[in-house]
């Protein structure tokens, strides 16, 4: 065999690696695609249904709204100033509640509608930061459940149980919300009573949709 063969033959297994590399590479990016479509469908439907839950929620809050509304107004009297300042303090709390769960069904309505994963990653990370905000914020109107019943009336006529009693209890539960207000924070959600809060359908959904997205990344890492 001159060298002439020798170079054609050489030329010829080159050729033939180059081309099982790109099919491998292909192959490659099928099963990528395919991985990555099939965990976003997952992290969306997650989201579809965490949004359908907060739709009943917008509903039913919208009702208890107009409730609340019903009672400040059939109230507005001296002799009733803490009810009045207490269900009006909780009215707030929920309006904002209410607009927070609207722009939540918005968010995951454009994540269903995102092509890229990078925007689908985004607005996901946006409604995990924002569910927490949320939170905070309305840990804050507790207090407030232990003020609607007080009345002049029942400070002069008997201080003891008013200021031993009820006043301490409403003191506890305003720390208390200023606390979580300042530690319910992402540096504290391998905290046991951080993960006791938020155990429930609207955190663990968010938490869970970023998971499927995070298995891409983790996917690419250990197969490149």
């Amino acid at each position: 065999m001159d060298d002439l063969e020798l170079g054609e033959l050489w030329k010829q297994y080159n050729q033939k690696i180059e081309r099982a590399n790109i099919l491998n590479l292909q192959s490659w990016v099928l099963q990528l695609q395919t991985f990555e479509y099939l965990q976003t469908e997952k992290a969306r439907s997650r989201l579809n249904a965490l949004s359908r839950w907060k739709k009943w929620m917008i509903a039913l809050g919208l009702l208890w709204v107009l409730f609340l509304v019903f009672l400040v107004a059939g109230s507005l009297a001296w002799s009733k100033i803490f009810f009045v300042v207490s269900v009006a303090a909780i009215l707030g709390f929920n309006i904002y509640a209410v607009l927070v769960y609207i722009y939540h069904t918005v968010l995951i309505a454009a994540i269903d509608n995102s092509e890229s994963l990078m925007e689908v990653q985004e607005k996901t990370a946006r409604l995990k930061t924002s569910t927490l905000q949320a939170t905070r914020i309305l840990f804050l109107q507790t207090p407030f459940y232990a003020t609607f019943f007080w009345s002049f009336q029942w400070i002069r006529e008997s201080p003891v149980s008013f200021w031993l009693i009820t006043f301490p209890i409403a003191l506890l539960l305003t720390v208390g919300a200023v606390w979580l207000y300042r530690n319910i924070h992402p540096g504290n959600s391998d905290k046991k009573w951080f993960k006791l809060l938020f155990s429930g359908k609207e955190w663990t959904s968010v938490i869970r949709a970023m998971d499927y997205l995070k298995e891409i990344e983790e996917y690419k890492k250990n197969n490149i």
